[in-house]
């Protein structure tokens, strides 16, 4: 019975002992799948984490590629630059024959040095001094040849090109054209001028150079705007031009029957060209042209009124696009502190050297040294316009007093005539040189007292301008350019005389005012001939007018803001 009983207690003991070594295993069992669980659960958080990760980063690199773009999009694009052709009969130091060559020659250069963004380039004739005095240049290059159509004939046309300070200058090159000894003055002007028009239109393609805008001046180039509002419209519809008056007296005015002979345009295009029952091209320009300029604010008023030599009322129907822009001059060329000519230089500090150029000036004219004679001057193309009928009419009476007198200048025979026989009727008193001489024309600057401009009408005037810079003091009529440049010293701080009345005495009056200053206020004197000194006529303010100019006329093409 007790061993019964010993042995029951014996399996009692042996099963707790293995139900306990059963509930431990059971609980590393479920420690296991605890850690197991912890583990999946912490590697799911960690690829979860991964997960949010990259997609952060690729939320990140989308947004900053949005933001490129969006960089992009506001980043202005860069504009091409503005292309200017300036189509001209003369240039500087090319050829010129007056103020339209200086100024075509100082405005592409001071437009280039002010504008980055801009490319101008000058086509003019190749003329026979051109060719005698550029030709053999090291930096003068034949691009080529081609017909040019005109009417009923193909014409022959070389390109020659030439860069000199930063601009690049095309000549056009007809030996039967050009090849003369003048620029103007024959009978076939009107076809050689319709061939350089024609002529410029056709070698485009080969200069490559297609412009925005072609800036024609005067009646030489009146074609050109012509030629694209007609024949030659649908070939270059986004060709835009500028049109420069520079003296409305000269109008290109033909017969009508040489419309299509000469000048190639259709019966069409009649209406645009005649005027008065004949060709006037500067009539056609002006209607074609897309803006019209002239060369100083007044006259651009005078025109309109009554200086308009009869195209007053075309120009009152396109007084929309007209605008007087003054002309300024090369105030590094005209500059007495470093002028090569001159014997001494001078400043607005030491105007010492004047009265030793004045001295040489005397001796090179023959006339008497006399240190403080009054020494008058007169640079200029003798026209009527010039108004040299007041002083061929004051003359006589003003060579009564005691005075000087220099001319240097061509022009009209009457003119030439009526001078030479003062300078032999007054050996001691007038001396002329019947000439166009630039050279002498800065030693009659630099050495006169006064010039003399008694102008019935002036577009600009450069004389006046250029005298300032050398202390010599303008005596103008108010007129045009004159009106816009010079101040009258009487009437307050000015850098000359002035005269209102287009009239002899009058005229005669304002000289003997400028003589009795000179004479008997020597420092009222020097003061006026320093404050012609300070004038500011650089080109810089007109060139910024231009460049507006061109803008405008580039924004209404494109359509938005530049």
């Amino acid at each position: 019975m007790s061993s019964i009983i010993a042995e029951k207690a014996a399996d009692k003991k042996a099963a707790a002992k293995q139900a306990k070594a059963d509930k431990e295993k059971e609980k590393e069992t479920a420690a296991e799948k605890k850690a197991e669980k912890k583990a999946e659960k912490k590697q799911k958080e960690s690829k979860a984490a991964k997960g949010a990760g990259l997609e952060t980063a690729a939320t990140g690199a989308d947004t900053a590629e949005s933001a490129a773009d969006k960089a992009t999009k506001r980043r202005p694009r860069k504009k091409d630059p503005q292309k200017i052709l300036f189509a001209v009969s003369e240039v500087a130091p090319f050829v010129s024959t007056g103020g339209m060559g200086q100024v075509v020659s100082s405005l592409p250069a001071t437009l280039k040095g002010i504008a980055k963004d801009v490319d101008i380039r000058v086509i003019a004739p190749y003329y026979q001094s051109v060719r005698l005095q550029f030709g053999s240049c090291t930096n003068m290059r034949f691009l080529g040849h081609m017909q040019v159509p005109l009417a009923w004939r193909s014409i022959y046309c070389g390109v020659f090109q030439v860069e000199r300070d930063g601009v690049v200058y095309y000549f056009l090159d007809n030996e039967d054209y050009f090849d003369r000894e003048n620029c103007y003055g024959y009978f076939d002007d009107g076809e050689r001028f319709a061939f350089f028009s024609k002529a410029i239109l056709t070698v485009l393609g080969m200069i490559d150079f297609v412009p925005d805008i072609i800036h024609a001046h005067d009646w030489q180039t009146a074609l050109v705007p012509i030629y694209l509002k007609t024949v030659l419209a649908a070939q270059y519809p986004g060709i835009r031009t500028v049109f420069t008056i520079h003296n409305i007296e000269y109008q290109g005015q033909y017969s009508l029957d040489i419309l299509w002979d000469v000048f190639g345009l259709r019966w069409e295009d009649y209406g645009i060209v005649e005027y008065k029952s004949c060709i006037n091209l500067v009539k056609g320009a002006i209607v074609c042209c897309d803006r019209l300029t002239t060369v100083s604010p007044s006259y651009a008023d005078e025109i309109k009124i009554d200086g308009g030599y009869n195209l007053e009322p075309i120009l009152q129907m396109n007084a929309g696009k007209l605008s007087g822009i003054v002309n300024g001059i090369d105030t590094d060329f005209y500059n007495p502190e470093t002028d090569p000519s001159l014997i001494r230089r001078f400043s607005i500090d030491d105007l010492e050297g004047k009265a030793e150029n004045k001295r040489e000036l005397q001796m090179l004219f023959g006339l008497p040294a006399a240190p403080r004679k009054p020494l008058l001057c007169i640079v200029s193309r003798l026209v009527a316009h010039k108004g040299l009928d007041l002083l061929l009419t004051i003359m006589e009476e003003l060579l009564s007093d005691d005075i000087q007198f220099l001319l240097l200048g061509t022009g009209d025979m009457e003119y030439e005539l009526f001078f030479t026989e003062m300078a032999i009727c007054y050996p001691e008193k007038v001396a002329i040189n019947i000439a166009y001489n630039p050279a002498i024309g800065n030693k009659i600057y630099a050495g006169a007292d006064m010039m003399l401009m008694p102008s019935r009408s002036e577009p600009c005037g450069l004389s006046q301008m250029i005298a300032c810079r050398y202390a010599t003091i303008p005596l103008v009529r108010a007129t045009g350019g004159l009106k816009d440049t010079i101040r009258d010293c009487r009437s307050g701080k000015g850098n000359g005389f002035l005269f209102e009345e287009y009239d002899a005495s009058v005229f005669l009056r304002t000289i003997r005012n400028a003589i009795h200053m000179y004479t008997y206020y020597e420092n009222d004197w020097r003061n006026l001939m320093r404050e012609a000194m300070r004038s500011d006529f650089r080109w810089d303010l007109s060139a910024k007018a231009y460049l507006d100019l061109y803008a405008g006329l580039r924004q209404e093409v494109s359509g938005v803001s530049v």
